[in-house]
């Protein structure tokens, strides 16, 4: 892995040139490595992994962006099994703490219990859920059964169209925050369904055991990308961001502060709305520049708070919370084992955490944790937090996943994966099944490797006309 040149630009050739050092371009180039193919990975950012980001706290490597790997999640665990990367159970043992409407109370399970009628009544809607969710492609959401009337209203109008409860409507809005980092009413309902299906149904998304969030990498996820590009070596150029995409009828030009990499393909990872950065000749058609313009990021924030003892453990507390105010929105225990420190991680709302200074954010997560977790919270010995906004990330914000609004997915979502000319997309949001995970963006950085490979060996290049 090297860093961009500096005074001058450099001349380089390649089969095919990849643009983002996130999990898709990473195991693109290794892919296509691995069958002769010769590759160049440039990536804006000064590090690897994309939304897979490293932090510290109290000495224990934490994850300030991507996470959970699930059973499911063969690719991911393949890749990190492979260079040496370990998984760690999430802790999910004793009672979950829940604040809503003011109120404090504990519960067991995925989903809480707040009163029969409330249980009976996410139940309902759950199954709601479950019913649209199996009639969506989950390739292409767009062409689904009833996708122009699903697609027409938000998560949440359909919550009032339900009828929902003031209790389902919170903890949908907790969901709709952590994975789209925004609220139920700008979110499609096609889109929310998509994901819902790549994710396996609402349960699995949600749960801990035998769910999304059933084990941690222990060495954490931006690891194994550090690893992975390791790996490849000069063929990765971090501190790179592309400025242009040219391209004819002989080949595709890539071009950065420093470089220019003449290829015969290229493959773009960047997220839709990060396209827009890109001056691309010829421009891209009237629908992959609507999807740039209107697939934006969510976007959402974490903070780790440390203590010298996981002290919610000895009371028989999960480290797990849910709440419906203030800055903290959902909790998970990260301690590395009972002798500690014990650590907190907390999902935080961007629109009333990113706006302070670190002193202040860090007060007001305190202080949250306080009203979960009793006195002893007030006393951490580390705090460290990461916002994704354009503030802390000026070169490619957002996460976790597209906040796309009624209209935009079957206005433009076929442009997700159309191959511009010699330009092929991947990454995360082009995934099907696991669409929002890092699963999922290794299987489309392997699949989109061997659908250029396929191009390579002269089977589609009349397309590339």
């Amino acid at each position: 892995m090297s860093n961009s040149l500096k005074g001058g630009t450099e001349e380089t050739a390649v089969d095919v040139v990849i643009v983002g050092a996130g999990f898709a371009g990473l195991t693109a180039a290794e892919r296509l490595g691995n069958m002769g193919v010769s590759v160049l990975v440039v990536e804006g950012r000064d590090r690897v992994g994309g939304r897979a980001f490293s932090g510290e706290v109290a000495g224990v490597k934490v994850d300030l962006g991507a996470t959970w790997v699930a059973q499911r999640h063969t690719a991911i665990r393949d890749l990190a099994s492979r260079l040496g990367c370990t998984t760690t159970s999430q802790f999910d043992e004793g009672d979950n703490v829940l604040w809503m409407d003011g109120q404090r109370s504990t519960y067991t399970g995925t989903f809480p219990e707040v009163s029969p009628e409330a249980l009976e009544d996410l139940a309902r809607i759950q199954m709601a859920v479950a019913e649209l969710t199996s009639t969506i492609n989950v390739d292409a959401a767009w062409e689904s059964p009833d996708a122009g009337r699903l697609d027409a209203v938000s998560f949440g109008e359909w919550l009032d169209q339900q009828q929902a409860t003031t209790s389902t409507r919170a903890l949908m809005t907790i969901l709709t925050k952590v994975q789209w980092g925004c609220s139920p009413g700008d979110v499609s309902l096609l889109h929310a369904l998509r994901y819902i299906r790549a994710a396996g149904g609402v349960e699995h998304m949600l749960s801990v055991e035998g769910g999304q969030q059933e084990e941690r990498i222990t060495e954490t996820t931006q690891e194994i990308a550090v690893r992975l590009a390791e790996q490849l070596g000069d063929r990765v150029v971090v501190g790179a961001p592309v400025r242009r995409i040219t391209q004819d009828d002989s080949g595709v030009t890539v071009s950065t502060d420093s470089k220019v990499i003449n290829a015969k393909y290229a493959i773009v990872t960047a997220a839709p709305s990060h396209r827009v950065d890109i001056e691309f000749q010829p421009a891209l058609p009237d629908k992959a520049e609507g999807l740039a313009k209107t697939w934006r990021l969510g976007t959402l924030s974490k903070a780790f708070v440390a203590y010298e003892k996981p002290f919610w453990r000895s009371s028989g507390l999960s480290g797990e919370a849910l709440t419906d105010t203030g800055t903290v929105f959902i909790t998970f225990d990260v301690s590395p084992d009972d002798s500690g420190p014990g650590v907190l991680m907390a999902f935080c709302d961007p629109r009333v955490f990113d706006g302070f200074n670190s002193a202040d954010r860090r007060r007001r997560v305190i202080d949250q944790l306080v009203g979960l977790y009793g006195a002893q919270a007030s006393t951490p010995i580390d705090y460290v937090d990461h916002c994704w906004g354009p503030a802390s990330e000026p070169f490619a914000p957002g996460g976790p996943n597209p906040a796309v609004a009624p209209y935009a997915s079957v206005s433009y979502g076929s442009a997700l994966t159309e191959p511009h000319g010699r330009i092929h997309w991947a990454g995360v949001e082009t995934a099907g099944e696991w669409a929002g995970t890092m699963n999922g963006a290794v299987l489309t950085g392997q699949q989109t490797a061997e659908r250029v490979a396929q191009r390579l060996g002269g089977h589609a290049d009349k397309g590339a006309q």
